[in-house]
């Protein structure tokens, strides 16, 4: 009976969570989504495949960090810069499909950091971008992942990721 009334208060508390959508997710945050900025080489920002949607690499929008995590950042200065990524990944999304609910699942996060030679912290760095898709998609923004060192990355920034999207009919 005890076990019982713990899991009902349990889901009552949490279904409030659940129920709202991921633009109420994002302003209960405190995130404004930025306008996504242009291709910066010949390529396009996302490509659309039956219900699959894919995200080209993604920098942070910010630029706040440069340099390579290990040696110039901290892991916790990659993480920002990760999640700060995550942030323009939605703001391209957003772009593609309109409505966030659209989204039925994120199916896959390739992150790359700018690392030195001995980092080994990569996942670490990643859980930034890894940690606001759950936050804003609950469940289904947990997602199947790569996180890799490069010996650099564009324009000397911390990370870039690439997306892979699955969207309701």
């Amino acid at each position: 009976m005890r076990a019982t009334l713990l899991t009902f208060l349990l889901i009552c508390l949490c279904l409030p969570a659940f129920s709202q959508t991921p633009e109420q997710r994002l302003e209960e945050l405190g995130i404004e989504l930025p306008e996504p900025s242009s291709p910066v080489a010949n390529y396009v920002k996302y490509v659309q495949s039956g219900n699959l949607l894919f995200l080209s690499g993604h920098g942070p929008c910010d630029r706040e960090f440069l340099g390579k995590v290990g040696s110039d950042l901290s892991v916790d200065q990659g993480y920002a810069s990760a999640r700060n990524t995550g942030i323009c990944l939605l703001a391209t999304l957003k772009m593609a499909v309109g409505d966030l609910s659209r989204v039925k699942r994120v199916i896959r996060v390739f992150g790359m950091v700018n690392a030195a030679d001995d980092f080994t912290e990569h996942s670490q760095v990643i859980n930034g971008c890894s940690d606001l898709l759950t936050e804003v998609f609950g469940e289904n923004g947990k997602h199947v992942r790569a996180a890799v060192g490069m010996a650099s990355l564009p324009g000397n920034i911390p990370v870039e990721i690439e997306m892979i999207v699955e969207l309701n009919d």
